[in-house]
């Protein structure tokens, strides 16, 4: 979920299906980075989403994982731009024959930002890190498998699972490997990444600077510097003024004809993973109602909202799996706009004449906008919205926590994120046997065809019953000066590495 201050990517439970095993340090991108570029320029990065601190175990949010992940915190694992999994500080890995166990070797050369050398110990904190009691990491209940972390020797991270997890691999490539000594972590740090920190001014930027120690391929540029904005518009005339020379994520449609007609700018349409979701309390009256769910999808003009906010960009969405996920089908016509429909639902739900609910909304856009649209649509078949507008820090506690709410729009930012419909304890309170069954069942697939069979039925089912309406799927759409290459264009899971960018003089 995207919420800027405190967002919540919700976690993800997949598996790599296609793991590429070469050992790589930093990365390629999406953008070609050929011919002269200048070695110590500052790349000056423009975003919304400025961290809430500096630890993703603590609340750090969406912004700590764009500036920091694969900048200044590596994994044993790497997810690229592209979504593929590689192995980074992992050096080679063997799996048990009953896949309960994973043995991984260490790289070589190894250090923190602080001199100090990685050993099979900050490992094992790290891991134990993400699923200690007190842990905020989105990626918590993923790892939650992990019975124990063994270390046999200062290269070798013995890792025993209480049940089988065709994910885990995948999963290692979120997790931070940290100098177990590191203290502070909320405001300072001490990864092995090929930057590290130099400054952070709150409310303003974080400049990351190259790290001469670092293992790898050295960063193509001397410093990485993300400035932080309130507002798309300051953003946009940032990147006008040349304050910025990059945007990870543009958030201003209308904004995009300036850059368009402009040859210093390039917009790149990536490939977006992040979902705008209207999600009920599936344990919440009405929507306890799979009719009511579904007469409220049906109610919703879906294309028509995508237009008003984005345009030409974005993509129409059925369910909660977007097309680069492996077990994507289209699902758009289950629950499609028909206001006839929707309106036969509401009688048969004994809901004839409507009903009211109060839809608990973020203060950020598009969420004020898309309430609005949707109150509207709502209204020409007699349901009445009584929209309450939170802040992002509210609607963690009141929604996310608390699951006090009937309904509320939010976005959810990963990849292969479906699962969590298995999960009746998850926010949005979807309970079905079936679904848990399944979602259980792909987990310990022995095979990657397995698992994307069973979650093709979960997609189905949960469309089927309307467990949340999904709004629509975000672009990706990362706008850049031409004298840049080498960017990320996709932002998987809202990662921008930096490392790879090259700017000419």
């Amino acid at each position: 979920m995207r919420i800027p201050k405190r967002p919540l990517s919700a976690g993800v439970l997949t598996v790599a299906l296609a793991v590429t095993l070469a050992a790589c340090g930093g990365g390629s991108n999406s953008t070609s980075g050929s011919g002269a570029y200048d070695k110590d320029a500052t790349v000056n990065i423009g975003s919304l989403y400025e961290p809430q601190n500096l630890d993703n175990t603590a609340g750090g949010g969406q912004g700590v994982t764009e500036a920091l992940n694969g900048n200044v915190y590596e994994g044993l694992f790497k997810l690229t731009d592209k979504g593929k999994v590689e192995k980074l500080l992992a050096e080679d890995y063997k799996v048990s024959g009953d896949g309960l166990t994973y043995t991984f070797t260490l790289r070589d050369g190894v250090k923190f930002h602080s001199g100090k050398k990685l050993t099979s110990e900050d490992v094992k904190y790290s891991l134990e890190k993400v699923i200690a009691k007190d842990s905020q990491s989105a990626r918590k209940s993923n790892l939650e498998v992990i019975k124990d972390v063994a270390t046999p020797d200062a290269k070798t991270v013995k890792v025993t699972l209480s049940k089988k997890s065709i994910s885990f691999v995948y999963n290692l490539s979120y997790v931070w490997i940290i100098n177990a000594d590191a203290k502070n972590l909320k405001i300072t740090e001490d990864g092995t990444g090929p930057y590290q920190l130099k400054k952070w001014t709150r409310g303003s930027a974080l400049s990351l600077d190259r790290f001469a120690g670092y293992w790898g391929t050295a960063a193509r540029n001397k410093q990485a510097v993300f400035h932080y904005y309130k507002d798309a518009t300051a953003l946009n005339n940032a990147l006008q003024t040349n304050a910025v020379d990059v945007v990870t994520s543009e958030q201003s449609p209308d904004a995009l004809d300036q850059f368009k007609s402009d040859q210093n700018y390039k917009v790149n349409d990536g490939n977006s993973t992040t979902k705008l979701l209207l999600a009920f309390n599936d344990k919440a009256k009405p929507f306890t109602d799979v009719k009511v769910r579904q007469a409220v999808s049906a109610a919703i003009d879906d294309k028509k909202l995508l237009e008003s906010v984005w345009g030409g960009y974005g993509k129409q969405i059925g369910s909660m799996v977007p097309p680069t996920d492996p077990w994507y089908e289209d699902l758009t016509d289950v629950n499609a706009h028909d206001v006839a429909k929707a309106k036969k639902l509401l009688k048969e739900s004994g809901h004839a004449k409507g009903f009211s609910f109060t839809l608990d909304t973020p203060n950020y856009d598009p969420h004020p906008t898309a309430a609005t649209f949707i109150k509207s649509q709502l209204a020409k078949v007699g349901i009445t919205v009584k929209i309450n507008t939170i802040t992002p820090d509210e609607w963690y506690t009141k929604v996310y926590k608390n699951h006090d709410f009937t309904a509320t729009l939010q976005e959810h930012v990963n990849d292969r994120d479906l699962v969590w419909y298995g999960d009746p304890d998850f926010y949005w309170g979807y309970d079905d046997k079936q679904v848990q069954d399944w979602v259980e069942k792909a987990e310990a697939s022995s095979t990657t065809k397995e698992q994307s069979e069973l979650l093709k039925k979960v997609n189905r089912k949960t469309a089927e019953d309307a467990a949340s309406d999904w709004l629509y799927l975000y672009p990706q759409i990362v706008v850049a000066n031409t004298k840049l290459s080498g960017y990320p264009l996709n932002g998987l899971n809202s990662q921008f590495f930096a490392y790879d960018i090259k700017k000419s003089s």
